[in-house]
């Protein structure tokens, strides 16, 4: 028995069978934990409802949901209250910007439209579906995960507006975490190091900062999407009861380091 079992799962971000998301499915199914899924678009219906049957989950708990859309937002959760009677878990795997947002200097690429839509996607989201969680998720002991990088404390090229959104929803993870504590749900973050996901390819240079990150990182590798997974079940189960509000890194150390000198 795993030490997910009992625990139920919602999880919000499947993009590719190579998005973190699927790490973090693919390690909660394999610690027993039961999943139901969102999807963004009917181009995607079909992969996350595939990821499901993989994991030996009951694809029928699939529902579409635009972060964008408070109605869409407010309906998963009336569907999956017809399902179930509770929420353990919540996972916002989940970050946007235009692609002209994320190629070339900040103060050039930036624009009032591509701010508001990174930020409204890859953080306000995290609020909006905590607050539509909340009836189920009240009381249980649960958990709410979301998933940030380094760009958030620190200027990574081309990364842009969405470093801003990132350091939002750090700050995010805090302050509901603050609020959330007294009614028995917890709320942290990963910051996880460079991975090729879908998302990643949307930024500009991206291959050139994995092999950055496989030189300069301790591990001397790029972390995958199962190292991240593994983290989240932990974060995510009992195991992590006492920690809330934390961002924790699963990046190999990259972020510890101060200076990286080529070797001779």
């Amino acid at each position: 028995m795993g030490f997910m079992a009992g625990k139920r799962a919602l999880i919000v971000g499947v993009a590719s069978d190579r998005s973190i998301a699927t790490g973090i499915a693919t390690a909660f199914a394999r610690e027993g934990a039961e999943i139901a899924f969102t999807y963004q678009n009917d181009k995607l219906k079909s992969r996350v409802s595939k990821l499901a049957e993989t994991l030996g989950q009951n694809s029928e708990l699939c529902f579409p949901c635009d972060v964008g859309d408070d109605n869409e937002i407010a309906t998963v959760f009336a569907e999956l209250g017809k399902h179930w009677d509770g929420l353990d878990v919540l996972v916002h795997s989940v970050g946007f910007a235009p692609r002209d947002q994320l190629d070339g200097q900040y103060v050039d690429a930036v624009t009032r439209e591509g701010f508001k839509i990174a930020h409204d996607i890859s953080s306000y989201s995290l609020a909006a579906l905590a607050k539509a969680a909340l009836p189920m998720m009240e009381g249980r002991g649960s958990s709410i995960l979301t998933l940030t990088y380094y760009g958030a404390v620190k200027v990574v090229p081309n990364y842009n507006v969405m470093g801003l959104a990132k350091a939002s929803l750090e700050a995010n993870v805090r302050f509901l975490a603050a609020d959330l504590g007294p009614r028995g749900i917890r709320v942290n973050g990963i910051s996880a190091g460079a991975i090729k996901t879908l998302a990643a390819a949307g930024i500009a240079g991206f291959r050139k900062m994995l092999t950055h990150f496989d030189k300069v990182a301790p591990l001397r590798r790029c972390v995958t999407i199962e190292d991240v997974g593994n983290a989240a079940a932990f974060l995510c189960s009992d195991l992590a009861s006492g920690i809330t509000g934390e961002i924790t890194y699963v990046d190999g150390g990259f972020n510890i380091i101060g200076m990286h000198i080529e070797d001779d």
